[in-house]
């Protein structure tokens, strides 16, 4: 009886010490999940914080307590983020630090054109382009050189000019390094190289490589003459033929031939005048190959095939 009554007691003993041991491992499981808890609990208490004070992305306030007023805009300024944010992404791609700034910029995509010149009826997309527009009716030239006086509409185009004193010459042919200080210069020059001949006469279909040799010769066509002598009354639809025909009044000889030292009043004679010294004849009869030095004599020539 003795030995049954040893045994139970043991068995309590182990009862009690099992119950005991499963009572501290389920409180080390219920550690993590308390753990756990209490992180949740300060991130929410974080936020919490972070929405009553109102902070925003890139916003920064220097004192905590902020009027009605300031929340308002700060949220009005937010939600203009979002929009540039939803531009950037969707529209453009192109960012802009200023919704104004955006604004303009979609005009680009929508060809709105709310400025109107009540002169001439052009359109503008740009407040600033209006404004310059309209010193081409008023005459205004804000811009001066400081250096020689002249006035400009155009800042850009004082900018320019300032390359004359400083003798600046950014742009460079990349066939030939020759340099200019104009953009426009450049373009021009690059035709020599390419051949290219854009400028097209809708008369006679005569193409040419600048602008202004185009408006020369449509005056073939018209007729105009706008340089007039005022000494003779004679009129030449070019200004170099009428630079030319002043000589004859002021007695000028500015071109020298470099092999004799005779002198003329014109480029293209002295230019004649060197064949005498090149022996060059250009001008080829195509029925019998004889060449002549002078137009007038080949022309001379080609009449006795008639």
């Amino acid at each position: 009886m003795a030995f049954i009554k040893e045994e139970i007691e043991e068995m309590k003993i182990e009862e009690v010490f099992s119950l005991k041991h499963e009572e501290t491992e389920e409180k080390t499981d219920m550690m993590p999940l308390k753990e756990e808890c209490e992180v949740l609990k300060e991130m929410e208490e974080k936020d919490q914080y972070e929405n009553d004070h109102d902070f925003i992305t890139e916003e920064k306030y220097v004192t905590c307590s902020q009027t009605e007023k300031t929340l308002k805009k700060s949220r009005e300024k937010a939600q203009k983020k979002e929009t540039i944010s939803y531009f950037t992404r969707f529209q453009g791609r192109k960012s802009f630090n200023q919704q104004g700034n955006l604004k303009v910029h979609m005009r680009i995509h929508t060809e709105e054109k709310p400025y109107m010149c009540p002169q001439c009826g052009k359109t503008f997309d740009h407040k600033g382009h209006f404004q310059e527009h309209l010193r081409v009716h008023t005459g205004e030239k804000p811009f001066t050189c400081q250096q020689c006086g002249k006035s400009f509409t155009l800042k850009v185009s004082l900018n320019r000019h300032m390359r004359v004193h400083t003798g600046e010459k950014p742009y460079t042919c990349q066939q030939c390094g020759k340099s200019f200080n104009r953009k426009g210069s450049l373009s021009r020059h690059m035709r020599l190289h390419t051949g290219e001949k854009p400028f097209t006469c809708q008369e006679c279909g005569k193409n040419f490589d600048h602008h202004e040799n185009l408006k020369i010769h449509m005056r073939t066509h018209t007729g105009e003459k706008p340089y007039t002598c005022p000494q003779c009354g004679k009129s030449f639809n070019q200004k170099g033929h009428f630079q030319e025909h002043l000589t004859i009044h002021t007695g000028e000889k500015p071109f020298t031939c470099q092999h004799c030292g005779k002198s003329f009043s014109r480029k293209g004679v002295l230019n004649t005048h060197m064949r005498i010294h090149t022996g060059e004849k250009p001008f080829i009869c195509d029925l019998c190959g004889e060449s002549f030095r002078h137009k007038v004599s080949f022309k001379h020539h080609m009449s006795s095939h008639l």
